[in-house]
């Protein structure tokens, strides 16, 4: 780790109003990740880890309070301003790998680069090479209906760092996978978090996965405390 943060969030306020009743899931939150941390953020469900990382990443905003990323504040920014953000400084895993299943793995990994319009050459080289890197040589013009849910997941892995993020957001990675294959999985990230140079923020219910990070945070009441 190099000692300087390379996200920091200060004063997030998260509100829902369900069924006529505020409900607050942030509250007056900080956090600070280093650059070059793998940070666990474990919680019971329902408490709102989603929520969190969905603020950090700039999916959804915050009430109050600000987010920065290597020294943008994208709070501040506009929604075009934020997409474009997100789509070149941000990589996303979620529990569920939201594949589009008419493209194969390689273009499903693609897909972040053409939107971001990188020249269609160096886009198939770089989605080729992540594809083999999270080891599914084999599978590059495989459909994700050809795919088990481990190796759609390593898709996601490869869609999420293809466009060489400041940070990964993984939300219940391996949540939806059996154990073998979870660990597997954890072993991914942590490989792929070393080989990327990344600052990575997990949230997981899994143990195993969490005693692999280098600092585990418990959200609870709105707030953030050591677990």
């Amino acid at each position: 780790m190099s000692g300087a943060a390379l996200l920091e969030a200060r004063g997030l306020v998260k509100t829902y109003t369900v069924g006529g009743v505020l409900l607050t899931v942030l509250r007056d939150l900080d956090l600070q990740v280093e650059a070059g941390e793998m940070l666990a953020i474990v919680g019971a469900s329902g408490v709102g880890k989603s929520t969190l990382l969905h603020v950090l990443g700039g999916l959804d905003r915050p009430d109050h309070g600000t987010v920065s990323i290597a020294g943008t504040v994208i709070t501040r920014a506009s929604d075009a301003e934020l997409v474009s953000f997100r789509n070149r400084h941000v990589g996303f895993v979620f529990q569920f790998h939201h594949l589009l299943p008419e493209f194969n793995a390689l273009e499903n990994v693609e897909m972040p680069m053409r939107i971001g319009r990188l020249p269609t050459a160096e886009a198939r080289t770089r989605a080729t090479e992540l594809v083999s890197r999270v080891g599914l040589t084999n599978r590059l013009t495989h459909l994700p209906s050809m795919l088990s849910g481990g190796e759609q997941q390593r898709v996601a892995v490869a869609r999420a760092l293809v466009m060489r993020p400041s940070i990964l957001l993984a939300d219940e990675p391996t949540g939806n996978l059996d154990e073998v294959t979870a660990e597997s999985l954890h072993g991914l990230l942590a490989d792929m978090h070393r080989a990327n140079g990344l600052t990575s923020v997990i949230a997981t219910h899994n143990p195993k996965l969490a005693a692999a990070c280098d600092r585990v945070l418990r959200l609870e009441g709105g707030k953030l405390t050591p677990a």
